[in-house]
């Protein structure tokens, strides 16, 4: 029998539920809020096809650019 959660397409996440393509995109938003697109972000293809409770989110690559505003943006996140 599969996971509950897998055979109705939606996921546990952080105690949020909601489909994994759901939650890359509230990441996508919310990064994009804060100035910062990762290119290459998307569902994991291997274990977003798997039968797995939680999928993986694949973050991708980034230029160096990129790279130092998300470094930025999470040093002031945690100071708050």
């Amino acid at each position: 029998m599969k996971n509950r959660a897998a055979a109705n397409g939606r996921r546990r996440i952080g105690g949020r539920l909601g489909s994994t393509e759901e939650v890359v995109e509230r990441l996508d938003q919310a990064l994009r809020g804060v100035g910062i697109i990762l290119p290459s972000l998307r569902v994991d293809p291997l274990t977003g096809a798997s039968e797995l409770p939680d999928a993986l989110v694949d973050l991708g690559r980034c230029n160096i650019q990129v790279a130092s505003r998300l470094a930025d943006v999470l040093r002031k996140a945690a100071e708050t």
